[in-house]
């Protein structure tokens, strides 16, 4: 692959006299160049006069011409499985042939070109590749730079860096070995239509220039630069002669890991500078000072920048030292950190000789920073103790650690070192293993660095540079071009090897010996396989974490969800692209039953369709993702969830992503992270993850509040020390083959060239294999296996054939993460076993993400017996399916991917997991293969769950329901049955029942199918094999040894800091995840690089151990966030049955479309009795049919009223929180609507009710100016329009409830138009414009503002009687009939929800006739009571209050005449002398009912329309808070109602509050006090004249109307045990009081606005002949003066 060119000289002379001449011009003062180099081009040697024959075959193969000699053979090696192998297409796919994509847009990077390659087999066609330029020759074909740097242009792969692997990828099947040279041909340029085509010829052989340079002319060159520059001549020369050097001595160009070069002095390579072949010297960056450039042998030097960062403390920020608890006078000199690193590469060689430690970043930084927090600037060090002090601290490494000191620069010390490596062989038995090389000048201070001499140490830190995808290919790289046949022939020559070969042949495979542990016939345990969907108490407890979660964000007020709107969930899982972990997360769905409880699948598709809700993140998914997204757009909905399982196994940014190792890179940032899924305001994304370190950085995604972690008290790695030492000593869960371990360093010394995977895969085949020979044919050969191995493959071959197991064995599995490896290692196993006749005792299989599960059909059938399975077509999908099969599994993959392994795993193999797994991901996820969930209880299924039988054409599925709430109970009732166990390394034995997503220890009994009991599992600690390197990590044996949770995170992320603190295993949640946001950052390639500054709202994080549950927690999330946002579109409505008579007489059913006939109506007695429960607590009112008892209890009527949950309508009223597309314009503003846009227009009027003007001011948006009458100048509110029929007005009075209150009606009214005006007190108006700005609103005078709902309902009535006459007087004019203009308006509650109608149902008894209720709108109630004939003539109608029992029975009457209360349609103009008390607070409408009933006008309500009314536990007329006026007590006790009134000019304590409101609730709790005789006495009413108050539900009252004509109870024979007469007017007169008659000691209670008309009235009314008074009978409220207390006088009858 080289290239020669004219010129070079590659004899030994020239390289000792090029050593020799550099050497002497770097010592020498003067800058003349030495004459040697001179002599050496006067007489140059022609090219083919001394060449070796390699190179000579080398030039011939160079030079294109053709040869008759054959090709060498080359082998070229299989595409991997799944690769594109076309000629002409790269193998990934993708077309590179020139025709094809010549017009296409192709991206070349800077530096690149485009090259036309041609291939043997398709010589028609040139394929397109992309170039790095340095590798290409000039026009004169000289300058290039040896080796290879190319891209696919096809699909997009970088960083080819060898030829040979290039050719492989774009197919070029070539049958000798491939050159760049002799397959790149053309250079492609443009045309002038823009299409690539053809170009010039590469000039790859020169244009006839002369073999030799002339002498006298490099002569010349040199001296005309020393006189040029005599100062720096030196320099500019070796700069020169570094060009030449480094292409005549054949090496390469600088490697990756070389990029961070500083070119500032020379140092040469010595062409034997390594003449130990295993070692490979690495130069650790200095931390003080600039590397000098290396030259020569390049190739056998790694530069390392491992400890670079941490010598860095001095550019630490202000901010991050107080962080860290330090100033910058801690900061340490570079004295004290050289001796720190010496004295840190002394521990590490010497006490921790025999674990063959490496240095360690993160180790040596906790060094630094305990340094500096113990000895702040530490010692000054002067430049002559520095070298003193080193060599000290390096004396007790016993030679391990040396130190050179030199005095002019670190090249020269380095040269030093590297040139004491080639001196002889003696040396190399007492070779160093670190040498710091301290460079003491007193110009440019002390500089260092480290160089790697020690064998593994130097191997150990050049792999660990290496990304994971990089010692990928470069193990590739070693299998494609042959380079492990020296390992392999060592094998082979080996007296084992060789003696294991022939004894494997010696075996005669055709023979009959086969071993079968299968000899019984295989019964199926069904009880073993039962699928039981359980969930444990701590996924419910995640599950609510999440939902909990969610509403936060939806009540965060920024908008960024609101839950309201949604009625369905929907959900997508994504996965890494495993083809078993996509029929893992699909089983679990349909097991879980989620998709029929989301109602998005019908029961008899749900099993069929739980796959197209997984989906594998492959070059399929972006098709998926489109159609996903359609549904997210079509569905708005809808609330979608992606669940990103596994996020931390690919975060690859989308600009970075390739096709690396045969895997697609960047697609989760493509998907997960794309503008669609960002802006989707009803989607939610879920990342889910055990490691979410990468995704918990500074540029996080995801907000740290938005995080919810599983409750465990241990990290992953102190559940796993722990459990070591709960199993004890004799058998560890973590375990270290150290025999192993010696066999591997010394292949390692002997293969210095092999990557060490390499080397361990062989040695590890070679282990397995002979540990089935020695336990069948060749007992001899159990010597050289190591006991680990034995054991595992004993246990392996033997479980099956012990008594009681049925077969059933236990699972191996082996992690073999390079897939040629993986696949070489099957195959040898699989060979020997069947040569060993165990091809029935154990399977062998691949596990390669890229494929399904391919095993033997022998096992399938075993595995169908023992799942009692008669599907014909079953085979086994995910490793859980493998459940008791003997098994060996290598599990290949650059990562592990989730997979869940069955109980029956109990070795896990680690033993190729080496140093080059240094993050704190990469290592804990290998272990977490091993890990699986034992939990002492299991939340039990309320419902039976049948396991899904797989027959033919036939599968059922498992439904999961469990009720939330009575889960919740069950949880907290039961504490001792809620333990939370953390994920162990367990596993089940042979006889153990698989879990489908975690397992228990006790069985429900109805998951079994069989009749006897389950057995208890029988649990046993899984075992894992590791290698030293990840031993010493994660167990952590030696003191100082650091622990995996301190290394980096993960290779996609770079710590912020070079010193931080420490961070310990007690460190979790999210603790463990501010550290990381703090001091972790985003390399360039990461998919949260270029993240926005804020993180997503909508975006959430679960973490949690591996195999802990997660899937099963987050499929739990899906069904309680769909409960909560059914629940959502459910109100609590009052349920409570009305207190009727008995029905004697049989009465017809009641039909919805019966209109009433107003003779049928009057003949109807009226109830006067409040029969709606609300008035449970008021006082009944007395009829002649009234209970002669009151119930009883009924004074102790609890405070809770009976609801019930109803789900809403399309027909309901909704509060503020409500959005949806239809009535956004009805309830939102607009974009561009501001408050301004509504008018402000008083209203003024005279209330003959208050002998005064009233004002009323009206809020009105413009969009509703049309319901309103204005004069023509527009400024002046003259009415509001009235139309003659269907629109009517409808007033809701409300208070405190501008948020919950339901005022929109929009759905309720059909959205029809309707004139809808808000009543509203006039400090609350604000806030009501806010929330309501399309909504009229009537805002109330100022003196109305500590009022009740009385004063609301009066201005209401009041307005509109005096709209109606304005309106009847416009109309007139326009010709319309007074009477034709509707009278009527609707006073509607705040919390009316549904209206309903009752229909009776068809039944065969007459006992039994319930009716069915269905949901109507309110607009349909409205018209249909409007269409009642005569309707002019009733003074109120409205419907009875919904409760279920209306649902048992049919009402009694279709219509009847009662109290009316929450909904009523008014006719202003009948009651125009009928006023509501707008002093009242509580029970106005039964006192205004009674009112119009006796003034002789009918009142009517509809039976069959029922209105359901909402539970809103905030606002409306809630009780005020009583207190006192002068609030000088601190801690005022508690005011009981019995101190709201108070004597008259007393020194008690004054109360803030209205005084009708301290005399209702005074009433309403103390009046046995008042009434004593009336206690309990329903035949002996207290009389209460024109009013009716709430005298305490224990004392009833006998309405009378004062009023001439009036309807009244015919009282005769009545004794009274009471009077009150509550303000009355002159209608009241002391003629009519004389014809009731009184109980001897009835009581009297006269109360009045003040105290001069209290005696007024005693005296208009002659009270004093037939009452008799005391002075200390009369009382105030317990208000001050200015405040208007109302007074009351007492009095017994004579």
């Amino acid at each position: 692959m080289g290239n020669s060119y004219a010129g070079q000289l590659k004899s030994a002379r020239f390289e000792e006299a090029l050593h020799n001449s550099i050497e002497a011009s770097l010592r020498s003062s003067s800058g003349d160049p030495q004459p040697i180099f001179t002599q050496l081009y006067l007489e140059p040697e022609p090219y083919p006069g001394n060449i070796e024959g390699r190179k000579l075959t080398e030039l011939e193969e160079d030079d294109d011409s053709d040869s008759s000699s054959p090709p060498l053979p080359y082998l070229q090696a299989p595409a991997p499985d799944g690769c594109c192998t076309l000629d002409g297409f790269c193998q990934a796919g993708k077309d590179l042939r020139l025709v094809s994509i010549a017009t296409e847009p192709i991206e070349v990077p800077a530096g690149f070109e485009l090259v036309g390659a041609k291939s043997p087999s398709v010589p028609e066609h040139i394929l397109v590749c992309a170039v790095d330029r340095r590798f290409l020759p000039d026009e004169n074909g000289k300058n290039a730079l040896l080796g290879f740097s190319g891209n696919c242009v096809g699909c997009g792969e970088k960083g080819f860096r060898y030829f040979t692997e290039f050719s492989n990828h774009i197919n070029l099947k070539l049958s000798t070995q491939p050159k760049k040279q002799k397959h790149l041909k053309y250079y492609l340029v443009k045309n002038s239509q823009g299409a690539l085509c053809k170009g010039p010829l590469i000039c790859w052989k020169g244009k006839n220039t002369p073999s030799k340079i002339p002498a006298l002319q490099f002569c010349i060159y040199m001296t005309l630069l020393s006189r040029i520059a005599p100062i720096c001549s030196v320099m500019l020369f070796c700069y020169v002669l570094f060009v030449l050097i480094s292409s005549a001595m054949n090496s390469g160009p600088p490697k990756k890991r070389h990029r961070s070069w500083h070119p500032s002095a020379l140092v040469p390579v010595p062409p034997t500078a390594v003449p130990v072949p295993a070692i490979r010297p690495i130069v650790c960056s200095p931390g003080h000072g600039t590397l000098p450039y290396l030259y020569g042998n390049v190739g056998d030097i790694v530069v390392s920048p491992l400890l670079v960062s941490c010598y860095k403390s001095s550019q630490l920020t202000e901010k991050t030292l107080e962080t860290l608890g330090l100033n910058s006078s801690q900061l340490l000199c570079v004295e004290t950190m050289i001796l720190l690193t010496l004295q840190y590469l002394a521990l590490i060689s010497v006490f921790l000789a025999g674990s063959e430690q490496i240095p360690l970043r993160e180790e040596l930084e906790q060094i630094v920073l305990k340094a500096m927090l113990c000895c702040p600037g530490g010692p000054a060090i002067s430049p002559s103790q520095l070298p003193w002090l080193a060599r000290l601290e390096a004396s007790v490494s016993g030679g391990s650690v040396q130190v050179v000191v030199t005095h002019n620069s670190l090249g020269e010390g380095i040269s030093e070192s590297l040139r004491s490596l080639s001196e002889g062989p003696h040396h190399q038995q007492c070779l160093p293993t670190y040498v710091v090389i301290i460079c003491a000048s007193k110009m440019s201070g002390n500089e260092f660095c480290v160089l790697v001499l020690g064998k593994y140490q130097a191997r150990a830190l050049s792999e660990g540079m290496l990304t994971t995808n990089e010692f990928l290919k470069e193990i590739s790289y070693e299998l494609i071009t042959g380079k492990v046949s020296i390992l392999a022939s060592h094998f082979k020559s080996t007296s084992l090897g060789e003696g294991f070969f022939l004894s494997v042949k010696a075996i005669n495979t055709s023979s009959t010996y086969t071993v079968n542990p299968y000899d019984a016939e295989p019964c199926g345990d069904l009880s073993m396989l039962s699928k039981v969907f359980q969930i444990y108490p701590t996924q419910l407890s995640v599950a609510r974490s999440l939902l909990s979660q969610v509403c936060s964000i939806a009540d965060s007020g920024t908008q960024n969800l609101d839950l309201g709107r949604f009625c369905k969930v929907d959900f997508l899982v994504l996965v890494p692209p495993s083809h078993i972990l996509v029929h893992q997360t699909a089983q679990r769905i349909r097991q879980s039953g989620v998709l029929v409880d989301l109602g998005i699948e019908d029961v008899s598709l749900a099993y069929q369709k739980s796959d197209k809700y997984v989906v594998r993140l492959d070059g399929e998914v972006h098709t998926k993702m489109e159609a996903f997204m359609r549904k997210v757009k079509q569905n708005p909905y809808t609330l979608f969830v992606l669940i990103h399982d596994n996020s931390h196994v690919d975060l690859t940014s989308a600009l970075s992503g390739s096709v690396c190792h045969g895997e697609l890179q960047g697609l989760a940032d493509r998907v997960v992270n794309c503008q669609e899924v960002l802006d989707a305001m009803n989607l939610l994304v879920l990342q889910v993850s055990c490691f979410p370190y990468t995704l918990q950085t500074r540029q996080s995604r995801i907000s740290i509040h938005n995080e919810v972690h599983w409750p465990s008290k241990e990290t992953l790695v102190s559940i796993i020390l722990t459990s070591s030492l709960q199993w004890g000593v004799a058998s560890p869960i973590l375990r270290c083959d150290d025999a192993f371990e010696k066999m591997v360093h010394t292949l390692l010394e002997r293969h210095p060239h092999l990557h060490s995977m390499v080397i361990r895969s062989y040695l590890l085949i070679q282990q397995y294999t002979e540990a089935m020979m020695a336990l069948t044919s060749s007992p001899s050969l159990r010597d050289h296996i190591t006991p680990e191995t034995l054991a595992m493959v004993e246990d392996l071959i033997n479980a099956p054939s012990r008594e009681g197991s049925q077969g059933r064995g236990h699972m191996l599995l082996v992690r073999v993460p390079s897939l040629q490896l993986a696949m070489l290692a099957r195959e040898r196993l699989e060979d020997v076993r069947d040569k060993l006749g165990l091809q029935l005792c154990f399977a062998v299989l691949l596990g390669s993400p890229a494929t399904e599960l391919n095993l033997h059909r022998n096992f399938t059938s075993r595995l169908k017996a023992w799942r009692g399975c008669e599907n014909e077509d079953w085979v086994p999908h995910t490793y859980e399916d493998l459940e008791g099969l003997p098994c060996i599994v290598i599990l290949t993959g650059k990562d592990p991917l989730g997979e869940t392994f069955p109980r029956s795993l109990k070795y896990s193999d680690l033993r190729l997991i080496d140093s080059s797994y240094l993050t704190r991901t990469a290592l804990e996820q290998e272990v977490g293969l091993a890990c699986t969930y034992v939990t002492m209880g299991v939340v039990q299924e309320p419902t039976k769950t049948m396991a899904p039988r797989e027959s033919d054409g036939e599968k059922a599925t498992t439904s999961f329901k469990q009720e939330c709430d009575s889960l919740g109970s069950q949880l907290s009732s039961n504490p001792s049955k809620t333990s939370k166990a953390p994920p162990s390394l367990y596993s089940s034995s042979s006889s153990s029942s698989p879990s489908p997503s975690s397992s228990s220890t006790q069985r429900p009994s109805q998951s079994t199918q069989c009749g006897r009991d389950p057995k208890p599992t029988r649990v046993s600690p899984r075992t894992v094999i590791m290698s030293r390197a990840a031993y010493n990590l994660l167990a952590g044996e030696s003191g100082s040894q650091l622990s995996s949770f301190s290394l980096l995170p993960h290779a996609d992320v770079a710590w912020s800091s070079p010193l931080r603190p420490v961070i310990t295993h007690n460190l979790q949640g999210a603790d463990q995840s501010m550290y990381y946001r703090q001091w972790t950052i985003a390399r360039q390639h990461h998919a949260d690089y270029e993240a926005p500054p804020v993180p997503h709202p909508r975006r959430l994080l679960l973490s949690g151990p591996p195999q802990v549950g997660k899937t099963g927690a987050y499929l739990q999330f899906l069904r309680i966030l769909f409960r909560m946002l059914i629940r959502l579109l459910e109100v609590d409505v009052y349920d409570e049955e009305e207190e009727e008579e008995e029905e004697t007489s049989e009465v017809p059913t009641p039909v919805y479309n019966q209109l009433p006939d107003i003779e049928d109506v009057r003949k109807l007695p009226f109830d006067p009795y409040p029969q709606d429960p609300k008035f449970r607590k008021a006082s009944p009112v007395y009829t002649d049919k009234m209970p002669k008892c009151s119930k009883e209890g009924e004074s102790q009527t609890p405070a809770k009223r009976e609801t019930r949950s109803i789900r809403l309508s399309r027909f309901a009223a909704h509060n503020a929180f409500h959005h949806c597309e239809q009535c956004h314009h009805y309830c939102e503003a607009g974009p561009a609507t501001q408050l301004s846009e509504c008018t402000f227009h008083a209203f003024t009027f005279c209330s003959s009710m208050l002998g005064e003007e009233v004002q009323l001011q009206f809020v009105i948006p413009k969009a509703k100016e049309q319901h309103f009458i204005f004069s023509q100048q527009g400024s002046h509110l003259e009415s509001m329009r009235l139309i003659t029929l269907w629109t009517l007005p409808i007033f809701t009075p409300t208070t405190g409830r501008q948020e919950h209150g339901l005022l929109n009606i929009f759905h309720a009214m059909e959205g029809a138009t309707h004139l809808h005006i808000l009543v509203v007190k006039q400090f609350e108006m604000p806030h009501y414009r806010k929330y309501w700005p399309n909504h009229i609103l009537l805002v109330l005078p100022a003196m109305f503002n500590n009022a009740g709902v009385g004063a609301a309902r009066f201005m209401i009535k009041e307005l509109s009687y005096h709209n109606l006459e304005l309106e009847r007087n416009r109309l007139e004019e326009q010709g319309v009939k007074r009477q034709d203009v509707w009278p009527f308006i609707v006073m509607m509650d705040d919390s009316c929800v549904l209206w309903n109608c009752h229909q009776s149902t068809d039944s065969s008894e007459p006992s039994d006739g319930g009716s069915a209720f269905t949901n109507v709108s309110l607009k349909m109630v409205l018209q249909h009571m409007e269409t009642t004939p005569k309707i002019s003539l009733y003074a109120m109608c409205g419907t009875r209050k919904w409760s279920s029992s209306l649902a048992r029975r049919s009402p009694s009457h279709p219509f009847s005449r009662c109290h009316l209360h929450d909904f009523v349609m008014l006719n202003v103009d009948l009651t125009q002398n009928v006023q509501y008390d707008l002093n009242r607070y509580s029970c106005e409408e039964v006192d205004f009912n009674l009112r119009v009933n006796s003034s002789g006008l009918l009142l009517c309500r509809f039976n069959y329309f029922s209105l359901m009314k909402k539970h809103i536990p905030v606002g409306g007329n809630k009780d005020f808070l009583v207190k006192p006026k002068l609030m000088e007590i601190q801690n005022p006790a508690t005011i009981s109602p019995s101190q709201y009134v108070c004597a008259p000019d007393s020194e008690q304590t004054l109360l803030d509050a209205p005084a009708q409101f301290l005399l209702e609730r005074f009433l309403q709790s103390c009046s046995h006090r008042l009434f004593p005789k009336a206690v309990q006495n329903r035949n002996n009413p207290v009389l209460s004249i024109d009013s009716y108050l709430n005298i305490s539900p224990e004392i009833s009252v006998c309405y009378i109307n004062s009023r001439p004509h009036s309807t009244n109870l015919n009282h005769q024979g009545l004794l009274f045990s009471g009077l009150l007469l509550y303000l009355c007017d002159s209608f009241v007169v002391s003629g009519l009081l004389k014809k009731f008659r009184f109980l001897k000691g009835a009581t009297l209670c006269v109360i009045s606005q003040d105290r001069s008309s209290l005696r007024q009235t005693i005296v208009r009314l002659e009270l004093e002949d037939e009452w008799q008074f005391r002075l200390r009978d009369e009382f105030q409220t317990a208000n001050c003066s200015e405040d208007r207390p109302l007074y009351f006088l007492t009095g017994r009858h004579v």
